[in-house]
């Protein structure tokens, strides 16, 4: 979701193994002293550990751990490291220090010693989560598994939900199948950087014919871009709000935006460039139902309510706002009509669950009494060849009695139709067994959509005051 057109809390997370030529204690070390270093550090907190020992704890419970498995403890992973960035201005290093405990709570369940580092060195507020990757009570150890980076996305924006914060909202990937960086992910939508700044500065100032690359330089500085003068005459630009200048040459700016294309440019060798027109930044959107959503779950629903049920209500609609951000149901009728249309096939599918299953059991059946009729026929043949003896009869009543029971079960099946033969029969029940299995497949697919859907749609409707009369009746009794 996005914030004052700012998105937030993005995550990575990455292990940590021993380096070459250091011990696996010194490697713990070093990797925890970037971490802890004070110019960044803002705020920290641990769980199960001392931030400034974690190396030593940590490698005590992973010596614990291999005198009690006899498994090498130190090969592989030593730690875990969690990335947790914020936005500028939105959070305080305290508030952010709190929402990267309550992450790696429950991302490691509890079952793992960890510390959290919140640095404010750089542009905006983030997490470094270390932990250990052998379990405190010596247990286990964690494997980092396929689709971890998803899930600790999808627990961080919750967890950011939860208290009230904005986060990515439908990230995209791209075609190696990896999420896309921040700046890609904006795409057409993204701020232009210092480089595109600069080169349309250039193109501005060049496209109205200086005199020399002094005048070319004026006019740049008119244009709100910085000059700097380097050792050796090495010139580089710098934009409003960045702090590092680009050099100027092509390498940097890219083809064509060195120091001799300018020049090039001056001297009347060389076209003019047409600025391009400037990426105009992304309008703010329209408020719709997710944000309506924010703001009432920020606002709460009174005293009436107990702590716990605060708590649940409150879980439940981030996870009902989740579930809108990345399915993109960002208007209530596109999210009533999905409702309805997932309620509608649960119900197409049920009936045609049913009704294979019904033709499932009828062809089972006229199979088992085609079957006994096969195996009887012999014996009535002969009972008829006796002319009906009742001696006969009393000598085979049983196989009589089931040759009866099978020609009357296929007579009612049939309905007086021609007998189909026994490989049709076989082929048709594999047939409907096979579309059975097909369709509980899509049933249990479409029943969790659409359980998902309507608790969705509920925990809209109840924000938004749309509960219908049947639930104000209860509420009301």
């Amino acid at each position: 979701m996005r914030k004052g057109g700012t998105p937030t809390a993005t995550t990575y997370i990455k292990p940590h193994k021993q380096a070459a030529k250091r011990t696996a204690i010194q490697s713990l070390k070093d990797r925890f002293d970037y971490g802890l270093n004070p110019e960044k550090l803002g705020a920290v907190s641990s769980y199960l550990c001392d931030p400034e020992t974690a190396h030593a704890e940590f490698m005590l419970v992973k010596g614990q751990y291999q005198a009690e498995t006899g498994r090498t403890a130190e090969q592989g992973a030593l730690c875990y490291q969690l990335r947790q960035a914020f936005p500028q201005g939105e959070v305080t290093p305290e508030e952010a220090n709190r929402i990267g405990y309550e992450t790696a709570m429950r991302w490691t369940k509890g079952k793992y010693q960890f510390f959290v580092c919140t640095h404010t060195d750089k542009g905006h507020i983030h997490n470094h989560i270390y932990y250990n990757s052998t379990a405190y009570d010596r247990s286990r150890k964690f494997r980092n598994f396929i689709g971890s980076s998803f899930a600790l996305r999808r627990l961080s924006d919750r967890v950011c939900l939860e208290h009230a914060l904005s986060v990515v909202e439908r990230p995209k990937l791209h075609s190696k199948g990896r999420f896309l960086h921040y700046g890609q992910w904006q795409g057409a939508a993204r701020p232009p950087s210092q480089k595109e700044q600069i080169r349309w500065a250039i193109d501005t100032a060049l496209s109205e014919h200086p005199a020399d690359f002094a005048d070319f330089l004026r006019r740049m500085e008119a244009a709100g871009i910085q000059v700097v003068h380097g050792r050796g005459g090495v010139i580089s630009f710098r934009a409003p709000g960045h702090d590092r200048a680009a050099r100027l040459r092509a390498s940097t700016l890219g083809a064509g935006y060195g120091w001799e294309d300018i020049q090039t440019v001056i001297d009347g060798k060389a076209p003019t460039r047409q600025p391009k027109q400037a990426r105009p930044r992304p309008a703010p959107q329209r408020v719709n139902l997710l944000i309506d959503i924010q703001e009432k779950m920020r606002q709460g629903k009174g005293p009436a309510y107990e702590r716990w049920a605060k708590v649940y209500n409150l879980k439940q609609m981030a996870a009902a706002l989740q579930f809108l951000q990345e399915h993109g149901l960002t208007d209530y009728d596109a999210l009533a009509e999905q409702t309805t249309a997932a309620v509608d096939r649960f119900h197409a599918l049920a009936g045609e669950i049913q009704s294979t299953e019904s033709r499932l059991s009828q062809t089972s059946e006229l199979m088992a009494a085609v079957v006994s009729y096969a195996k009887t026929r012999p014996v009535f043949d002969g009972y008829k060849a006796a002319k009906y003896s009742k001696k006969y009869l009393a000598q085979h009543e049983a196989e009589l009695a089931d040759y009866r029971a099978a020609k009357a079960a296929i007579n009612d099946i049939l309905g007086g139709a021609k007998l189909p033969k026994m490989d049709a029969l076989k082929k048709e029940r594999r047939e409907l067994a096979d579309k059975k299995k097909a369709l509980y497949a899509e049933y249990r697919e479409a029943q969790r959509q659409m359980r998902e859907l309507v608790a969705v749609k509920g925990s809209v409707d109840h924000l938004l005051g749309l509960t219908d009369g049947r639930e104000n009746k209860a509420q009301e009794r």
